[in-house]
């Protein structure tokens, strides 16, 4: 329980000292130190539920087992190695102009309350509590993304907050008849809104509620994950903002409401008993990475690109859930944890390489393999790894829901093939003339710190050759309460 109270008071406590002192010079090594402190919260949590087993507090507040808690260290991990990118990125922003010291504050004030809500949201077992969870994280982005204070980014910001209100007012509907569906079976109050409780009850619960209940939590948290067709302020928010949140909202953000999506599905197949979540699951991915792989090929500016790019691999975790089985929700929670640690490291590359070029569009940055080596095998790598070439672990995990969908979904698997082919073609020739182009610039003369982008590429490459037996275990347990 001390662990627990940890993991949200310590992102709490920060944003507010960061909110009084988030403009002053130690700020950065300040919003650092408090994402150290609840990585090694979420660690200490992390041992005792995989020791004791799932966890309830709080009057049944808050529930913690294998699936949640996985995703809790997941995002405490890469929220403190984006504050350690986020260091000299926003430095270099407020040396060109770009941050004063009042957007300075609200920055690392945001970044930390977008942290706790993030782990809000995981951690509840009250679905009303996840909704409004979600809600605060996204006024929390807005705020983030909108920060520079440029017609494009407050356009970006807009466009955000009516798209993700929209579709966070559909799942507030879905969560209001998953609740009517509660009343019948067990009766109202707060635990007809407790997971556990609606789990324990979930072949109980009025199927026709539920099919209806799912379509508008579907949509709804799906429009968070970024699934097509209600995708569109993904690459605007991902474009606009600052890269640090680029790379918390693709690798971090999506996650948790595709988390929301799988516990929603699972109350809705063990009232349904016929597939249909899955089915609907299946439709919403493939369609996600059939079209994003397409727009891949039409961007201009690098970030948009990856965020096109996160929109497709967002699609084949949903997709992978949608098949359900012990092996597909292996995969899909493999593909998780490698495309959260790939994609942020990727967009760390992209905020040193854009920052050398004084420029986003992809023309305009050129020789990084001279300018910066390390930027520029970094991006490279990076590039390598998130398109699936082995021995990365994208390559395993894609390679697993491949394998499924030939055996259970055989009419699915070209399109998948035919995606894929897509975006490595129009990545991979994009990241090669940026990496490798001829340029006139001169070398730096300080290599940048790029010690997260290795370190997280280190990681994946480690997920493709050799999956921890703890680490195993815990994807196992994890994908059977998933079921499907």
């Amino acid at each position: 329980m001390e662990a627990f109270a940890l993991v949200l008071a310590i992102p709490l406590f920060g944003a507010l000292l960061l909110a009084l002192w988030g403009h002053r010079n130690f700020a950065p090594e300040l919003n650092a130190a408090v994402s150290f402190s609840t990585f090694l919260a979420s660690a200490w949590l992390t041992e005792g539920i995989i020791s004791d087993g799932p966890l309830l507090i709080w009057n049944d507040l808050f529930f913690i087992d294998p699936l949640n808690v996985f995703l809790v260290a997941l995002t405490a991990f890469v929220g403190f190695t984006t504050s350690l990118f986020s260091r000299p990125y926003m430095r270099i922003e407020r040396d060109h102009g770009k941050m004063t010291p009042n957007r300075m504050r609200l920055y690392h004030s945001m970044y930390q309350l977008f942290n706790c809500m993030m782990l809000v949201a995981l951690t509840s077992n009250n679905v009303g509590v996840l909704w409004v969870a979600m809600e605060a994280a996204t006024l929390t982005t807005v705020l983030l993304v909108s920060v520079y204070r440029t017609a494009a980014s407050l356009e970006a910001a807009w466009k955000y907050f009516i798209l993700c209100g929209v579709g966070i007012a559909q799942a507030l509907l879905g969560t209001i008849l998953l609740y009517l569906a509660a009343e019948r079976a067990i009766g109202g109050g707060d635990g007809a809104l407790l997971w556990t409780h609606l789990a324990t009850a979930k072949a109980q619960l009025d199927p026709d509620i539920l099919s209806i209940a799912f379509v508008f939590l579907l949509l709804g948290y799906g429009t968070k994950v970024g699934l097509v067709p209600v995708h569109n302020w993904l690459p605007d928010a991902h474009a606009e903002g600052p890269t640090p949140i680029s790379a918390v909202l693709s690798g971090l953000l999506l996650n948790v409401a595709l988390y929301a999506v799988l516990r929603c599905k699972v109350l809705a197949d063990g009232a349904l008993q016929n597939g249909l979540p899955g089915k609907m699951m299946i439709a919403f991915g493939l369609l996600s990475v059939v079209a994003s792989a397409f727009f891949l090929s039409r961007q201009k500016d690098v970030k948009r690109m990856f965020a096109y790019s996160s929109i497709e691999h967002m699609g084949l975790m949903t997709f992978a859930f949608g098949l359900g089985g012990p092996i597909a929700n292996f995969a899909g929670l493999l593909h998780m944890t490698v495309h959260s640690l790939i994609k942020s490291a990727i967009f760390f590359a992209v905020g040193h390489a854009t920052q050398q070029a004084k420029t986003q569009l992809m023309e305009g940055i050129r020789g990084l393999i001279k300018v910066s080596p390390t930027v520029g095998w970094g991006l490279m790598l990076g590039a390598l790894a998130i398109l699936g070439m082995p021995p990365f672990g994208v390559f395993a995990s894609e390679f697993l829901i491949l394998t499924t969908a030939m055996r259970d979904l055989p009419w699915a698997t070209p399109f998948l093939l035919l995606a894929l082919g897509v975006a490595f073609a129009a990545i991979f020739a994009r990241v090669q003339s940026m990496v490798f182009g001829e340029t006139e610039a001169k070398p730096l003369k300080h290599p940048p710190a790029l010690l997260p982008v290795f370190v997280h590429l280190g990681l994946g490459l480690m997920l493709g050759l050799y999956i921890p037996p703890y680490l195993v275990n815990w994807y196992q347990e994890a994908a059977r309460m998933i079921g499907g």
